[in-house]
């Protein structure tokens, strides 16, 4: 299969029984850290952080790669496009090219942000059940009704977005190998190679969207407003230290840039 993200693993780590509103905020200010670093190595120790993370999340390596193995062609040539178009300090030279030591600090920056960013995000939807999700979202959400923002819709978006991107993704991955038996090919990035495989796949997603409408409609489904909720969520003291040190982190590097800049 190809990337899993959006994808729930039941487990009993202590990851998993956080509540979903420190995830959601612990992610935001995990990539606000990522984003602060004002170079590649502060970058990496940063990011860093997330690996024991995963760990203690019980993730198997292989699920793991499945997430980035569609994104490293993507990876090595961000990287390469900054070492090569960065001007600075020349390191080596091959032809007209030439690897700047900026444009390596550059490289390594860009990587670790997208790199550590897809592995936050990965992490967050693995350990955490789509509605528990959306429930705190929703949560997080809620003060801004007060202005006019639709929170239980865009809870409810997020829901069904993670929920369907993994069947999509199966979706495709089969209609791609009946229309390969039927004998079409998918080689090269032409418009007219990709048909075959867009057509059926925008044609299943409408055809799953008009039913799960339809499904909603029997139900009187008229949003959250006056639901009730089998699980009502509460911060614990692991979720409030899982903030603070979210927080610390995007804070120390914070300091570490404007401490650079000045």
């Amino acid at each position: 299969m190809a990337l899993e993200l959006g994808q729930y693993i039941p487990g009993n780590s202590s990851i998993h029984h956080l509540d979903p509103r420190a995830k959601l905020l612990g992610l935001f200010l995990y990539g606000l850290a990522l984003l602060a670093a004002p170079d590649g190595r502060s970058a990496w120790l940063v990011g860093g952080i997330a690996l024991p993370v995963v760990l203690t999340a019980g993730l198997a390596p292989a699920f793991i790669w499945r997430q980035f193995r569609p994104l490293v062609i993507f990876l090595i040539l961000i990287f390469i496009f900054q070492v090569v178009t960065t001007p600075g300090t020349a390191v080596y030279s091959l032809g007209p090219l030439s690897v700047t030591r900026e444009g390596l600090n550059l490289g390594l920056l860009a990587l670790a942000r997208v790199f550590f960013l897809v592995l936050a995000a990965a992490l967050l939807t693995a350990t955490t059940d789509p509605l528990a999700l959306a429930d705190g979202l929703e949560r997080l959400l809620a003060p801004g009704q007060r202005i006019g923002l639709p929170a239980q819709e865009l809870a409810l978006m997020l829901t069904l977005a993670l929920r369907f991107v993994p069947t999509l993704l199966e979706e495709a991955e089969r209609i791609m190998r009946a229309q390969v038996a039927r004998g079409a090919s998918f080689r090269g990035l032409q418009v007219k190679n990709l048909m075959p495989l867009v057509i059926p796949l925008f044609v299943s997603a409408f055809r799953r969207a008009e039913g799960l409408a339809e499904a909603m409609e029997a139900r009187a489904y008229q949003g959250g407003s006056g639901r009730t909720r089998m699980r009502e969520l509460r911060m614990k003291t692991a979720d409030f230290l899982c903030l603070l040190l979210a927080g610390a982190l995007a804070a120390g590097s914070l300091y570490y840039r404007l401490k650079l800049v000045s």
